[in-house]
Parts: C-alpha cells; structure tokens; sequence
C-alpha cells in the first residue's frame, strides 16, 4: 500500500475515531452522576478532550509509515 492511500484511509479513520469519541463523550456527559459534582466534570472533560489522542497515535503512526 502506498502512503497517499494510507493518508486516504487514516484521514476516514481518524475522522470516525473523532466524530464516535464525541458522540461518546456527549452521551456519557447527560449521566445524571457527573451533572452533581463539578470537579467530577472537570475531570470528564480534560479526560474526554485529550482522551482520544491515545486511539489516534497509532493511526497517525500507521499513515507516516515510508513506503517499502
């Protein structure tokens, strides 16, 4: 495989990872748990915004990768 059609498919992967993880992050942010404690949605939210970095470095690893 090429890297322009690595680039192609990582760029689709990482946008799905992006729009699941917010999708994700909206759905647990309406728990009634985390609307009682704020410093609960302060941690939420840095987890929530930064989280998704993790599932993306290998992606963004995997499209970089020189061609053989």
């Amino acid at each position: 495989m090429t890297i322009r059609t690595r680039k192609l498919f990582g760029a689709v992967a990482l946008i799905l990872l992006a729009a699941a993880w917010a999708l994700a992050g909206m759905a647990v942010a309406q728990m009634p748990w985390l609307e009682k404690s704020g410093l609960l949605q302060a941690i939420f939210y840095v987890v929530a915004g930064m989280g998704w970095v993790l599932p993306a470095m290998p992606i963004v690893s995997w499209m970089s990768r020189p061609d053989a």
